[in-house]
């Protein structure tokens, strides 16, 4: 049973990683697949997202490494969680470039 256990761990964990591999690949330009193509791609992500069972630790480390599928993933808990996945660090640089800009602003 142990082995049937790991053996859908290492499925549904492969299956996402290669699904989030082609969101990268598509993201950059999405009209090359189609609107159509592109929502089956995600739909399809968002199932292996909920698969059981993919460890924690497994599932972070392909959200980090993966972009496009970890707001895919934020979106799908945002009533729990929010956005609980965004990086604090690129907020607080983002506010600090504002106020920078604004205080340059109000001095010319």
């Amino acid at each position: 049973m142990a082995t049937r256990q790991l053996d859908a761990r290492t499925s549904n964990l492969e299956t996402l990683i290669a699904l989030a591999q082609l969101l990268d690949r598509v993201e950059p330009n999405v009209a090359t697949i189609g609107a159509e193509q592109y929502r089956a791609l995600v739909r399809q992500l968002q199932i292996a997202l909920r698969a059981d069972p993919i460890p924690g630790d497994a599932l972070q480390a392909v959200l980090r490494a993966h972009p496009a599928t970890a707001l895919i993933y934020e979106n799908m808990h945002y009533e729990r969680a929010g956005l609980s996945r965004a990086p604090l660090d690129r907020s607080i640089t983002s506010e600090r470039l504002a106020r920078s800009a604004l205080a340059r602003a109000a001095a010319h």
